[in-house]
Formats: structure tokens, sequence, C-alpha cells
């Protein structure tokens, strides 16, 4: 380690006096000015990560549905996974060092870890559209550099991309190519086969309409690369793209499932079809108005709920015994989890707030659905099930199983497993509703919420719970 070079580029950034942070689920995230030496830190512990563990490690700077002068940023582990808890410690330690004590702990983290100096290290950056991310991402490389790691720099990305090349490069290949192309393609290819299955005269919908607003941030840079990818039965309408207004301002997902209304900017038809991706385009929440102007919210339980009645079915067919679960946080809509249990007798598992909690859990199963309320989650399949899956695709006889084999296949391509994945989770739903032949209606109606008690209770009221604590 060149202790000359350490010492003079982190004077370059330095750390305010008395700023102290914490690495949480979100990583680090607080006003975008207060970040550079976090950036550069985080950046020297990306290296101290990969040669840990001798794999490319991501470094994502974001602050997702945060205001756009916020910003953050957060570290992706070799499989497209959330950091080790182990190591974000070490990332709350390195972020709050005085400048004098660096060497130090990057040494102690070294002895820890055994992290072998002499390895090679690689990192991906990736970083959002906040006018901050440009140059807190050069300050991320900086970090990689004076450690002498290799990087790529990816620029603008939303963050489950990032995760994705992240798991390319390290399955060399397996799960796709590292490339934005590959995962348009992949994608793109995946749900083009599901969408042929479809007979459009018979669901009555040649052409498929979706509203989405992209929170003015990343997704609608990324939609508008991938659309010539998709099939032309789907027509895409982009709203909040980034060109006029501020990042998830008065819009996103986080905004609508709060405040239970539609984002400013988009104007909606009686049951039209409309969903909301955040500012990194990592959640995903699906509404419409029925004809009597009433607003209604399609949240994360609603979507698990979709899915899982669409593998259910699926699994079915091709009569094998893979076990399927559905992990939920106290969070959940309890009608939810009494309709995937008790009609259909799909076990869920509910586990701590957090989405590492959940993956982790969904990690326990063969096919394991896990989506938070507020529109965050994935499908994982596990390896026995995907190899099994792709086999009697191949293989099977029965022409009923096969088939059925063959759409599990296109769906374990179509679904990012690495995390939650606004992009991919549209496509998937969109795919289900156009094979099923549901309206967004018929959707909603598979259950009725509970009512909610998550809208953000009047100030006034809070004020009055606090004095009396």
């Amino acid at each position: 380690m060149d202790t000359e070079a350490l010492k003079k580029y982190s004077a370059l950034h330095p750390k305010p006096a008395g700023l102290t942070l914490q690495y949480g689920t979100a990583g680090f995230r607080t006003k975008a000015e207060q970040l550079d030496h976090v950036m550069f830190r985080m950046g020297l512990l990306a290296v101290l990560r990969s040669k840990a563990v001798a794999s490319t490690i991501g470094i994502m700077v974001t602050a997702s549905h945060n205001p756009e002068e916020d910003n953050g940023v957060k570290l992706v582990d070799p499989l497209g996974e959330m950091l080790h808890p182990s190591w974000e410690e070490y990332a709350t330690q390195l972020a709050n060092a005085e400048e004098q004590e660096l060497q130090k702990i990057i040494t102690e983290i070294c002895q820890k870890a055994a992290v072998n100096q002499h390895k090679d290290a690689s990192v991906f950056i990736g970083r959002d559209t906040r006018p901050s991310s440009e140059k807190l991402s050069q300050s991320v490389i900086d970090g990689i550099s004076v450690l002498g790691g290799q990087y790529h720099d990816y620029g603008l990305v939303t963050t489950p991309q990032l995760h994705y090349m992240v798991c390319c490069q390290n399955t060399r290949g397996q799960y796709g190519k590292a490339t934005l192309e590959g995962y348009y393609e992949k994608l793109s290819k995946a749900f083009t086969e599901l969408i042929k299955k479809v007979n459009s005269p018979s669901s009555g919908e040649g052409q498929r309409h979706l509203k989405i607003d992209c929170a003015n941030g990343i997704g609608a840079l990324k939609l508008s690369e991938m659309e010539p990818y998709f099939p032309k039965e789907v027509q895409i309408h982009l709203y909040n793209d980034g060109t006029k207004e501020k990042l998830n301002h008065l819009c996103g997902a986080d905004f609508v499932k709060v405040h239970q209304k539609p984002p400013r900017g988009l104007d909606m038809n009686p049951n039209e079809r409309c969903c909301s991706f955040d500012g990194d385009a990592d959640r995903i929440v699906y509404y419409y108005k029925d004809t009597t102007g009433h607003f209604h919210l399609i949240d994360g339980d609603k979507i698990a709920t979709l899915i899982s009645i669409f593998l259910k079915e699926l699994l079915a067919k091709v009569g094998q015994t893979l076990k399927m679960a559905v992990v939920q946080t106290a969070y959940a809509n309890g009608s939810s989890t009494r309709y995937l249990e008790q009609t259909l007798k799909v076990p869920v598992h509910c586990v701590k707030t957090g989405v590492k909690h959940l993956h982790h859990k969904a990690q326990e199963f063969d096919v394991g659905v896990y989506f938070e309320a507020n529109g965050h989650g994935t499908v994982l399949f596990s390896k026995a099930a995907e190899t099994k899956i792709r086999q009697l695709a191949k293989e099977e006889e029965d022409d009923e199983k096969r088939e059925a084999a063959k759409v599990l296949e296109n769906m374990i391509d179509l679904i990012n497993q690495t995390v939650g994945d606004a992009i991919s989770d549209m496509l998937v739903i969109e795919a289900i509703l156009a094979l099923k032949g549901l309206t967004v209606q018929q959707w909603d109606a598979l259950y009725t919420d509970l009512p909610n008690r998550l809208k953000k209770k009047k100030k006034k009221r809070i004020t009055l719970l606090t004095s009396h604590g």
C-alpha cells in the first residue's frame, strides 16, 4: 500500500468535522455535499472487498427515492447481492475514521478479513441521474486507483442493472453478458417468447398500452434505450422522464404509495394500467382509476400474489415437487397473507424488515417470491430448480408439461434474481397479465386490502403523541 499516495488523496477528500454516518440496508445516504470523503473511502473498501473474495465488486452512487439534493452509495457483493453484514461494519468504521487513522483502519480490516494485498482487485461503478452523482463517482474512482484497483465505469445505469452486471461478471457470463446490451437482449428475448403465446384476438388486446411514471430518474433513460428491443405489441408511454422536473418530486413509486394518489404529470383515463418506478428503478407499484374516479393502488403484496398464482399453476403443470414460498415483512397487508395461505395454499414466511432478510429467506426454497409492500422485490430460483426446469423444457416428452417448463424457463430469464428491478418486474407483470388475459381491475380484485395504516399521519397528531411520551 502506497502510504504517501493514500495521505495525499485522502487530503483531497476531507471528512467534514463531527459528521458520523452509518452503513445500513440502503448503504450511506445523506446530503450530497457531505459525501465526497465517503465516496473516496468506499472506493478503498471496494478494492479490499474485491481482494478478500477474489471477485468483482460493484459500487452504486444513488440515493434511490430520496430528494434530488441527497445522494448515497452502496456496495454490491459478487453475485449481485447486498454487501455482507460484517463488511457493513467496516464501511461504517472507514467512513467515520479521522484522516490520520485511515491507514490504521485499512490495515485492521485487512487483518480481520484476511485480505490478500497482492491479489488483483476489480470494481464496477454505476450512478443515477442526480446532478451530484458524476462528481461523486469520480471520488470513488480516486479511492479505487489509490489502492491499485482496476475499474469499469458503466456511467448512468439503474441500480438493478449494476447488480446484474456484477453477477454476470462473477459467473463468467453464465448469468448473462455484463453489458447493457446483454441485459436488454436477455430480458427482451424472454419477454418476447412469453408474449408470443398470447392469442391477441381472444384476449381482446392486440396492443398493450402502459403508462409509466419514471420519477424523473434513470428509469426513463434506460427504458428509452430498451424500447427498440420490445415486441411491437407493447406500447409504453413514459412520463416524468427527467427533462423538466426534479427527481422524485411529487412522483415516483414512493410518492404514489405513501400519498395513495397518482403522480404529478400523468393523466389517467378510467381503467388504464399505470405504474411508477422509484428514482433508481428498483421499485415498482401499479395503479388505476375506476370509472367513478376512485384511485386504486396495486402494491408489492398484490404483485407478489399475481406472480405466485402464475408460478404455482406452472409448477403444478410440470408435475415436479418443487417447493415454493412467499416471504413478506410485518408491513405486508394481512389480506394478502391470508389469500396466499388459505386460497392459494402457498406457505408465507414473515421476516424482519429489510431487503437482505427477505432475500436470505427466499434462498431457502426452490422458488422464493419476495416483495416489500413498497414494490421492491423479485423471485429466486434455486440452482437445482433451475437446472430441472431447463432440462424439462428441452427433454420432456409430454407436450403440456414441456410447454409449461418453457414458460418457466422464460420467466427465469426475465426475472432479475440479484435484486428487485422495476424494469424486469414490469415485464414479468405485463407478460402474466397478457398470458392470463387479466385486466388491471381483475388483478386488483384478487383480494381486498385491509385499511393501510402506513399513510403519513398529520403533523399535528404526531406532536400530540410525542408530547405525552
